[in-house]
């Protein structure tokens, strides 16, 4: 499955002021990786969000957001957005920095 370049750039734009940051062409799609830890990501239209076991029920009753069943079972602590749930800079920032703030709570890699 391809990734939306579009969706790929405002998410690449989010990241810019984070030093360490590198990209990862993985579950069919792109994985933004930071500081050693996978982050964020695009599968197809969809964002791929890192938010975390803690954080998993609260991020999965937000609008838009799914469980991430990649491999056919719910995988705990990631979920996909809806391309509805980030139209918005405001929308896109909101899940980014859920996603940022989870992984930079992580020990670097």
């Amino acid at each position: 499955m391809a990734f939306n370049e579009a969706v790929a750039r405002r998410v690449r734009k989010m990241l810019d002021k984070h030093p360490q940051v590198v990209e990862k062409r993985m579950f069919g799609g792109l994985a933004f990786i930071v500081c050693g830890n996978m982050c964020c990501g695009v599968v197809g239209d969809k964002l791929m969000i890192r938010v975390g076991p803690r954080a998993y029920e609260e991020a999965l009753a937000r609008p838009h957001a799914r469980e991430m069943d990649f491999t056919g079972k719910p995988l705990k602590g990631f979920v996909y957005v809806e391309p509805a749930g980030f139209t918005s800079a405001a929308g896109l920032k909101a899940w980014i920095t859920r996603a940022t703030e989870f992984t930079l709570s992580l020990p670097v890699r």
